[in-house]
């Protein structure tokens, strides 16, 4: 008798996924882009920056990756995941000038609704005490401007300072006991190159709706010149897209790659 136990063979049928098709593979790469612009569009916003009103905190040929979500009003649908909340003192924001239509700024929040403002020899004192800034920059030592440098207490009828006869006309209603006061809706925003940035000294307050976002961190820095902003005609801008080119490795600011942005 045989006791081997009987071998069961048994097939086992591998089955195949079928090969994606074209129209199938295209469909990915549109959703994929649709995304990414939905992102870029709604969420994010790359920004470049021109001038020098923010060094060193930002320098000029910074570009920085713009969250546009963060201090916008909270949403129902996004609300879960994106981290809202309200403008705080010392924020960096991107906006439009009130001023110039059309025009994008970035600047430092010195002031939100409620809060007094004013300068003593270029130094800032809020809800009158004064503030220890060691971002902040002076390049013109011992050039002493008194509208620049004792705001608001030089008045605007002087011809100090102001080139905008909107906020001239409209500064002595904010002014209470030598203070700025910010009003609702509205923040008191200064760049930290004090000596040469155009900021709410001198164009006015900053409506809320003119917010676009903070900038979080910057992906890729370039050495640019200080009138790069202003060449705007094709050959200006061919001429930079090739110098930039030719330059990219070294004249990219390495060090300042993925570099936060407070």
């Amino acid at each position: 008798m045989d006791n081997e136990t009987p071998k069961i063979e048994t097939d086992i049928h591998k089955v195949e996924r079928p090969s994606e098709t074209v129209v199938e593979f295209l469909s990915s790469i549109a959703g994929l882009l649709a995304t990414v612009l939905f992102i870029m569009t709604f969420v994010f916003q790359t920004f470049a920056i021109p001038s020098s009103s923010m060094e060193n905190t930002l320098l000029i040929g910074d570009h920085v990756l713009v969250d546009r979500e963060s201090f916008a009003p909270q949403t129902r649908w996004l609300g879960p995941v994106v981290p809202y909340r309200n403008i705080r003192r010392g924020d960096i924001a991107v906006f439009l000038s009130p001023e110039q239509p059309g025009l994008f700024l970035v600047k430092r929040i010195m002031g939100i609704p409620g809060d007094r403002i004013h300068l003593r020899d270029g130094v800032v004192f809020r809800n009158g005490e004064q503030l220890n800034e060691p971002y902040v920059k002076h390049v013109g030592a011992g050039d002493y401007n008194p509208y620049r440098d004792d705001f608001p207490a030089v008045a605007p009828s002087l011809g100090y300072g102001v080139r905008n006869d909107k906020w001239r006309d409209e500064m002595p209603a904010h002014v209470v006991g030598g203070d700025i006061v910010v009003p609702p809706n509205s923040y008191f925003a200064m760049g930290d190159n004090r000596d040469v940035s155009y900021d709410s000294r001198y164009w006015g307050l900053l409506p809320s709706e003119n917010v676009i976002g903070r900038p979080l961190f910057i992906y890729w820095s370039f050495m640019t010149p200080a009138d790069e902003y202003e060449n705007q005609s094709f050959s200006d801008r061919s001429q930079a897209m090739v110098h930039t080119i030719l330059h990219f490795f070294d004249e990219t600011r390495w060090s300042r790659t993925l570099k936060i942005v407070k």
